[in-house]
């Protein structure tokens, strides 16, 4: 005898077993775009701004239709020094600079960037910023000037030129009474020395060459000094300078923004920070050589910034150093926690590493003669 089947079992049945397939399809995700408004503190044209555009794409990348960063260059929005209280207050969602342009804030956090590092190249300011704790007192300077932002920093930049002079510089002498421009500590130190100083944001600093408002300047690589025209207006360059010999790019998010989000997607950004700090050393190396060879061919002259030079940027750096430090307790906290870091990383560093220039030289100073 079969035994028919209820209407009523019949529905139960079916019910069961659309909720079965239901478990069994896979879910589709229907998250909402969040889209955040950078602002970099670059001209669109620098290779700074396209640094900038690297790491936005590979968050874009990574998180899929989740977030979305679209960065804006310089004066978009704010003025390049007046990024962080621009991120602070929500005016944007984020931003792309360098920590030295918060120096007017509070002097210590030029420190991330200015000046010889007790020895340190920017790979190694890194090191004590990510291992070393630095990353808890750039935290405790934000919240001492209420710059509530989330702060990463990443992308050790080479050392930067002396700068570009109408005449080389070829004694100490030669830098007193100079019209020059520089940012950070480096104002302090180059005033030490006599110099003086004229703070300019990036992109307004060769057309106040050419106009003869200053008399030199510096702004940082071979890519960069090369798209913004300095070989234009000037054909001297001095090489090698303590001034800013150990800096790196900040990355910006507003507090509030950052903090909405979900999990995953600040995962992605921590890894994203990383990988792009990564690339943009590894692209500095290939363009800022490329370039430098087109300036020489160009007929700009480089020359080596003097050792006396070199030395006299010491003693006055240390001059400059003990005066804030006596004016500013957090700046006396990142310096001794700098020293620190350095006279043990610079130790194993300079005991370790080999002389590459020695290596250079041998396969490669005939060809030059």
């Amino acid at each position: 005898m079969t035994e028919s089947k209820s209407p009523r079992r019949r529905g139960l049945l079916k019910g069961a077993a659309i909720a079965a397939g239901a478990m069994s399809a896979p879910m589709i995700a229907t998250a909402q775009t969040t889209s955040l408004r950078f602002q970099s503190t670059w001209p669109a044209k620098d290779i700074f701004h396209e640094y900038a555009n690297d790491f936005a794409k590979k968050v874009n990348d990574m998180a899929g239709n989740r977030l979305k960063i679209e960065v804006l260059p310089a004066g978009a929005v704010v003025p390049a020094f007046q990024l962080l209280e621009a991120v602070n207050k929500g005016t944007l969602d984020g931003g792309h600079g360098v920590v030295a342009y918060h120096y007017g804030k509070n002097s210590a956090l030029a420190l991330w960037g200015s000046g010889p590092g007790y020895g340190m190249d920017a790979n190694m300011v890194l090191a004590w910023h990510n291992y070393g704790g630095g990353k808890a007192l750039l935290e405790e300077i934000y919240k001492s000037i209420n710059m509530d932002v989330v702060s990463y920093l990443y992308g050790p930049m080479t050392t930067q030129p002396l700068g570009w002079f109408k005449k080389p510089v070829a004694k100490v002498e030669d830098m007193k009474g100079l019209k020059f421009r520089t940012v950070g500590l480096a104002v302090d130190m180059f005033t030490e020395m006599g110099t003086a100083v004229n703070p300019l944001p990036g992109g307004e600093i060769v057309p106040a060459l050419d106009r003869g408002l200053i008399d030199a300047a510096e702004f940082n690589n071979a890519s960069s000094d090369r798209v913004l025209g300095f070989p234009d207006v000037v054909k001297n360059c001095m090489l090698q300078s303590f001034h800013q010999s150990g800096e790196q790019f900040e990355i910006l998010f507003n507090k509030g923004k950052y903090n909405a989000l979900p999990q995953e997607l600040r995962s992605i950004i921590d890894y994203a920070v990383q990988a792009a700090s990564a690339d943009m050393s590894w692209k500095a190396v290939d363009r800022n050589s490329k370039d430098y060879e087109e300036m020489k061919k160009q007929g700009i002259k480089f020359y080596k910034t003097p050792d006396a030079v070199l030395r006299a940027q010491l003693a006055a750096w240390d001059k400059t150093v003990a005066k804030k430090a006596g004016e500013n307790p957090l700046f006396k906290k990142v310096l001794e926690s700098q020293k620190g870091f350095a006279q043990r990383a610079g130790q194993w560093h300079n005991d370790y590493t080999v002389d590459f220039k020695m290596a250079y030289n041998h396969y490669f100073a005939s060809k030059k003669a």
